[in-house]
């Protein structure tokens, strides 16, 4: 099995094969780095920006000198094309509205309850919201994603401390902006 600085080094030669390679190797962790940072409502997006990410892998794979892995490199052009597409207007809201969140629901508790608890997930979307780009990424990924540290060290291009301190800040932060919102009580 060919390593990836192998399969860059071959793509630099003209090889689609090992530039194909590549894109298995990597697409799928680019896509939930992509997702991570768009949001599960997103996935289309991703998939787009996942395919972006290729493209300008492919197009700047000259100029790779292998200072750092390819896949560190593949992760951070996922990163900042995502960070640059939720930047966009549309990318503040979910394309579902409301109605669309509450038929998702199953079993239905009280009127009284789907509100608070719609008032709650209402809020701890906002606080997420307003978290650092990192820390709402390694909350994502580690969260919903199910990603493993060592992973989500990786598609963040960080070391794994750094990861759970991440998430330690990002917890804390999440705890106290609750609270301020009366929600820190439960």
């Amino acid at each position: 099995m060919e390593t990836d600085r192998q399969l860059v080094e071959a793509t630099q030669g003209g090889s689609q094969k090992a530039f194909a390679e590549l894109v298995a190797r990597h697409s799928q962790r680019a896509f939930r780095l992509a997702l991570s940072i768009l949001g599960r409502e997103f996935k289309a997006e991703a998939e787009d920006v996942t395919q972006e990410v290729f493209w300008k892998a492919h197009g700047a794979i000259r100029e790779f000198r292998g200072e750092a892995e390819f896949g560190s490199w593949v992760y951070r052009i996922a990163f900042n094309l995502s960070v640059n597409l939720k930047s966009r207007v549309r990318f503040r809201k979910p394309h579902g509205g409301e109605k669309v969140l509450e038929r998702l629901v199953s079993p239905r508790p009280g009127p009284e309850l789907q509100m608070e608890m719609r008032e709650r997930d209402l809020a701890l979307a906002e606080c997420i919201g307003e978290l650092p780009e990192v820390y709402q990424s390694a909350l994502r990924l580690y969260y919903w994603l199910g990603a493993g540290m060592s992973e989500v060290a990786e598609l963040l291009g960080v070391p794994e401390n750094t990861v759970k301190s991440y998430l330690h800040r990002a917890r804390k932060l999440l705890e106290y902006r609750l609270k301020e919102k009366g929600f820190g009580d439960e």
